[in-house]
Parts: C-alpha cells; sequence; structure tokens
C-alpha cells in the first residue's frame, strides 16, 4: 500500500479499523451479557453503531497518526462496562469476557479474508482493487489488535485472561500491575521489544490468512 497517497490509505483503513475496534467490544459485552452482566445492554453498548463506541484519541488520533507513520496500526474504543460482580462465575467469566474480543478479531480477520477472495473471483478492477486493499487491511488491524490484547499484561485482554486462570492469591498480587500496563506497554513500543514479540506471529497468522484470501 506504499503507492497510495495519504487520502487514498484513510479510505482504505476507514471501515477496517472501525469495525475491528467496535466489534471488538460489542463482543466483551454480548458475552458479558450471556454471562449474567446485562450492564452493556442497558447503556446501549451492544450497538454496532461504531458512534456508540469511538474513542476520540484511541479510534480516530492514534490510528491516523500511525498510518501516516507507518509501522503497527491499532487503536481502542471505550471500553464496553462489564461489572465482574454479576457474572455468574466471576473468575471463569471474566476470562471467558476478555477473550470474546480477540476471538472476534479472529473472525473478522477471517471474514476479511473471504471478502478479498470472493473480490478476485469477481475480477473486476473497480470492485476487486478496492476491496482487495480493504481485505489486507481488514486482516492486518485485526490480526495485530487480536495479538497485541493476548498480551498478558493487565488491563489488556490477555491480562484478564492470565487473572482468571491464575489461582486466586497469585491472580491479586498480578491486579497490582495494571496501574502500570500502560507504561510498560509504551515502553515496550519505544524500545522495539513491541515489533519483536508480536512480529514472528503476526508473520506466520498474516501468511496463514492471505494465503486463505488467495493473495
Amino acid at each position: 500500500m506504499e503507492e497510495l497517497t495519504i487520502v487514498q490509505r484513510f479510505a482504505v483503513w476507514a471501515l477496517p479499523v472501525l469495525f475491528a475496534i467496535t466489534l471488538h467490544e460489542v463482543a466483551h459485552g454480548w458475552v458479558a451479557k450471556m454471562l449474567g452482566d446485562r450492564t452493556a445492554e442497558r447503556m446501549g453498548r451492544l450497538s454496532l453503531n461504531p458512534l456508540h463506541h469511538i474513542d476520540p484519541i484511541g479510534t480516530l488520533l492514534v490510528p491516523g497518526v500511525l498510518m501516516i507513520l507507518g509501522g503497527f496500526i491499532f487503536g481502542w474504543a471505550k471500553p464496553v462496562p462489564v461489572d465482574f460482580g454479576k457474572l455468574r462465575r466471576p473468575r471463569r467469566d471474566m476470562a471467558l469476557v476478555a477473550v470474546a474480543g480477540p476471538a472476534a478479531n479472529l473472525l473478522m480477520a477471517l471474514a476479511w479474508a473471504l471478502i478479498t477472495r470472493v473480490a478476485h473471483v469477481i475480477d473486476t478492477p473497480f470492485v476487486t482493487v478496492p476491496l482487495s486493499l480493504m481485505g489486507v487491511a481488514g486482516i492486518v488491524i485485526n490480526l495485530v489488535l487480536m495479538l497485541l490484547n493476548l498480551l498478558p499484561i493487565p488491563p489488556l485482554d490477555g491480562g484478564r485472561i492470565a487473572a482468571g486462570l491464575l489461582p486466586p492469591r497469585l491472580a491479586y498480587q498480578f491486579g497490582k500491575v495494571e496501574p502500570y500496563g500502560l507504561i510498560i506497554l509504551l515502553l515496550l513500543m519505544m524500545t522495539g521489544w513491541l515489533s519483536s514479540i508480536l512480529g514472528l506471529p503476526l508473520q506466520i497468522m498474516q501468511k496463514l490468512m492471505f494465503g486463505f484470501a488467495g493473495l
């Protein structure tokens, strides 16, 4: 996509980024509802309307700047509220709610791969080219968000999953890391360690998805 102008890049990435971020959050709320907590539903956060989930910084500014600068593109929406105390089995269900977000991103990556494959079958330039570019963007952003959120760093989903799997005493100690989670993530980004950690699994999954997409 290096040959695209900045405006064209925004046009290609806008929908994949919005869907990837908002559906990630909706998945958390939907699973929480299935497990006994209807907080997100009562607050209107199970809507697929991106306007209900957009965070000006995480959904618009950060992805936009990263898109211009190159490298990993990621972002976040307003977190869906979950009252863990209302879940039927709080420790287990907390992990299930957390894993729902990355799982949604994996399904969306598969969906974009299928769209790309269909676009190539249609083989009409004004359809194939834009859909293929959006398909690649959709695959990449969803895989990045999935892998990033699976890092075992509170408050990322991977941190919630780890806390749900650890024995209660260890989970309590592990939870004390949460106030520093964003700082840890920023340090990993600035030192280049984040790219090193995510690089290989991202390459493997992209190869599999691109293969399924017929690229």
